[in-house]
């Protein structure tokens, strides 16, 4: 569990983020959504230590990661996995290496042990036999499960995923929402995903915090989203026609179920 409390970061005289507070449970997939410009990227930057917030707390289970040691942050950075936008594998390198990159780093297994692991992980996100290609062969859907076997290859406790599912097509973007949460919840990672993608929101949202221009407007799930009456909220999701129709057509079916 992530617990950030108070958060507030500026550049120069700009405000990015403003008293933000909230929680991110294991084993569930906790999206943090918004516009551009609303501070999500800056958030988690600050969250695993890239920014250091100007007033606040981040909360790994009990221990306030600004008050750390050098030797603590490392050892808690060995437990963060992170999926990038563009997937950020190195194209000279195998898919095999791709992923055993940080077993090099962090372990001091055997070659074989290590071999092991990226099999492993590459059969978790159904690539079995890819080791020995490169990223320039695979399709985008396929650089991001090598993306997430790479971030899980050392049994993170904590996942980032920064815009999972961008530049893929809908179909492919819901294999990897699956992915992710299946993985989320076969392991109880803690999981935070940044996302645009409304799809995501509806699918996984387990647990969702809404930004607004650094201020946090809106905590809730998949299921008490379309019932929010946060204008700046629904303006966000449902800005369409289409999506303001989907709205209601969902509200009608929750309290026909209810």
């Amino acid at each position: 569990m992530i617990t950030i409390k108070n958060i507030k970061k500026s550049f120069g005289e700009k405000t990015i983020l403003n008293d933000i507070s909230a929680t991110f449970y294991d084993g569930k997939c906790n999206l943090i959504i918004g516009a551009s410009g609303s501070g999500k990227t800056v958030l988690t930057k600050c969250m695993v230590g890239l920014y250091k917030p100007d007033l606040g707390e981040v909360l790994y289970e009990d221990k306030d990661m600004l008050l750390m040691s050098t030797a603590e942050k490392k050892l808690l950075r060995q437990q963060i996995g992170m999926l990038f936008q563009g997937s950020a594998l190195f194209d000279s390198m195998t898919v095999q290496d791709n992923i055993k990159f940080s077993l090099d780093m962090f372990t001091k297994w055997t070659l074989k042990e290590k071999l092991h692991r990226v099999d492993e992980v590459l059969s978790r996100v159904n690539l079995q036999g890819s080791n020995k290609k490169f990223p320039a062969e695979l399709s985008g859907g396929m650089k991001k499960r090598v993306g997430i076997a790479r971030a899980i290859v050392l049994n993170p406790k904590y996942l980032f995923c920064d815009e999972p599912n961008s530049g893929l097509d809908p179909q492919t973007s819901m294999v990897i929402d699956k992915l992710i949460q299946e993985i989320t919840e076969e392991y109880n990672i803690t999981t935070i995903v940044v996302t645009h993608d409304m799809n995501s929101v509806m699918e996984i949202g387990d647990n969702i915090i809404y930004l607004h221009q650094g201020e946090l407007q809106w905590k809730g799930n998949n299921k008490e989203i379309i019932f929010s009456e946060n204008k700046l909220l629904n303006n966000f999701i449902f800005a369409s026609e289409f999506l303001q129709d989907a709205k209601e057509l969902r509200m009608m079916e929750a309290k026909k179920g209810s």
